[in-house]
């Protein structure tokens, strides 16, 4: 059996959040549609009702029948997830006189209630709502107030008690709150009293387990059959390549395809990390049919089209010489399969992992990580004894450097932004950091190497930051002098971000001296630049890529 927490998903922004900090806990869940809860799975422990850009009463409210699992199962309802259990149990929910909005703190708290079980006084929270429980469902208990949100928080510890619709014992729970939010300070010590107290999740869920598990189930499911994987260099399609490896060993071919817009001496780089790794890669240098079929094209959904046809080319003329191959296997992760579909169903987000194979290439779909978050990734990829530098490696866009050069693409221009882009990366790893507090707590769970230094952490800015790169301006002209020398060369903009999932990002705020240093040395070194900018441009409204 392996135990689960549902997450009935209404539309909140912070439903992948919460998914992500019960895995912290080492207890596996699942993203549903508000409307899908699965009725006749018996591993099913506990379940969560996430937030919702819509009020209650609102025509268009996702309504879901609470008898379903109100009474067989635990309940904790979040934000409008809380408001919908009350509004449909005999409580009240109105709009707010003004937008509940940011941090609170809990002025009362019933800590003998199970749901705030070794809390603090005064313990910070997170607030955003229009609306606001203004009478608790029946049978139920305010167990925390805010000075400004007197149902913070409400319990009704047997499900009996609230209709008589529900037949179990089970309790039900909401928050008005936002406990998987960073700014909730024990948001996580609140979903643990959930999962482990409530619901009595054994916490079974690790990088150990997850590879035991799945080994075995690739065994099963592929038997004596080859497998065909598609290596891009980075840390999902790697780890899925060994793990791969890992269960079927010589079964699996693997084809990394070098369309030559990959950062600076990068496909010469992995091969020679592949080969240590002891996996079978085919590298196929494609270059010269990429960057001809580019040739004078400036529009950037035009490229990234060629060159996901080229790519489907050349990877299926190398893949057909594998006869016998009967599965292509991807590096597809979890929030890969979530973006893709909103809770109608409807398709919002093309991804690259995600969709139809070639149907010319007759093969079944194998995804051994479509359960993980990336972080879950890394976690695997260090039991299963990968290096740190494959592990720890940014994102990097399917189309390489196309969607970094602005304008249209040349050999040239490649040389001018990969050389660039590696001082910059470069000096991201060899400048060192100090932390300590709750944000070296926070480095350390999520698995950054670091060195103890005088009772603080030390990492590299690189291992910081969630994703880095640098964009060429290839369309733009800036005067400079050099020497005594005028200059009519291009700027380059150098991009750094933190994020959890990339679906929200923060541009990172870079010490002075490294960006001094990081700037002169690009200047003086890469012909054909004269001038670095810096983006300070959050998501949203930028995105991380600029194309």
């Amino acid at each position: 059996m392996q135990q689960k927490i549902i997450i009935l998903d209404f539309g909140s922004q912070t439903t992948q959040l919460i998914a992500r900090r019960l895995r912290e806990l080492d207890t596996f869940c699942e993203i549903l549609p508000y409307n899908k809860f699965p009725q006749g799975d018996k591993d099913v422990i506990g379940v969560i009702l996430s937030g919702s850009p819509y009020s209650v009463y609102d025509p268009e409210a996702f309504k879901v029948d609470l008898t379903q699992f109100v009474g067989r199962l635990p309940v904790l309802g979040i934000c409008y997830g809380a408001q919908y259990i009350s509004y449909h149990n005999g409580g009240n929910v109105e709009p707010a006189g003004s937008r509940e909005y940011g941090r609170q703190n809990l002025t009362t708290i019933h800590k003998e209630c199970p749901l705030f079980h070794a809390f603090d006084d005064n313990s910070q929270v997170w607030m955003s709502h229009g609306d606001t429980i203004t009478a608790i469902p029946t049978g139920a208990e305010v167990v925390a107030s805010t000075e400004s949100v007197l149902n913070a928080a409400y319990y009704c510890p047997d499900a009996r008690l609230m209709g008589s619709q529900y037949e179990g014992h089970c309790p039900v729970m909401g928050v008005q709150f936002h406990p998987e939010v960073f700014h909730s300070v024990q948001g996580t010590q609140l979903l643990r009293n959930f999962v482990v107290d409530i619901c009595g999740g054994n916490q079974d869920w690790s990088a150990d387990n997850y590879i035991e598990t799945t080994v075995r189930e690739l065994r099963e499911q592929i038997g004596s059959d080859r497998v065909i994987l598609g290596l891009s260099g980075g840390v999902d399609s790697s780890v899925a390549a060994v793990l791969l490896n890992r269960a079927i060993g010589s079964q699996l071919t693997c084809i990394f395809v070098d369309h030559g817009m990959l950062r600076k001496n990068e496909f010469q780089d992995v091969m020679k990390d592949y080969e240590c790794l002891g996996l079978n890669v085919i590298g196929v240098d494609a270059s010269d049919k990429f960057l001809s079929d580019l040739e004078g094209v400036t529009e950037p959904e035009k490229k990234r089209k060629i060159i996901g046809r080229d790519f489907v080319e050349v990877f299926n003329a190398e893949a057909k010489k594998i006869t016998d191959a009967k599965w292509l296997a991807q590096g597809t992760i979890y929030p890969d399969r979530i973006e893709s579909l909103n809770i109608t169903g409807k398709v919002i987000k093309s991804h690259h992992n995600v969709g139809g194979l070639p149907e010319e290439m007759h093969l079944s779909l194998c995804e051994p990580l479509k359960w993980l978050f990336k972080d879950e990734v890394r976690r695997v990829g260090r039991s299963l004894g990968m290096p740190e530098h494959l592990i720890t490696r940014h994102p990097f866009p399917g189309p390489g450097l196309a969607v970094r050069i602005l304008g249209a693409i040349t050999r040239e221009k490649v040389r001018i932004l990969q050389d660039a882009d590696d001082i910059y990366i470069r000096g991201l790893r060899e400048y060192k950091v100090k932390l300590s507090g709750e944000e070296a707590r926070r480095v350390l769970a999520a698995g950054v190497p670091a060195d103890m230094v005088d009772g603080e952490i030390e990492v590299s800015l690189y291992d910081q930051i969630w994703q880095a790169g640098t964009i060429l301006l290839s369309e733009v002209r800036s005067v400079g002098v050099m020497g005594d020398e005028r200059t009519y060369e291009n700027p380059v903009a150098l991009r750094a971000v933190t994020s959890t999932d990339a679906m929200t990002a923060d541009w990172a705020h870079l010490p002075y001296d490294f960006m001094a240093k990081v700037s002169t040395e690009i200047i003086n070194k890469v012909k054909g630049v004269n001038r670095v900018c810096y983006d300070i441009s959050s998501k949203p409204p930028a995105t991380i890529e600029w194309e």
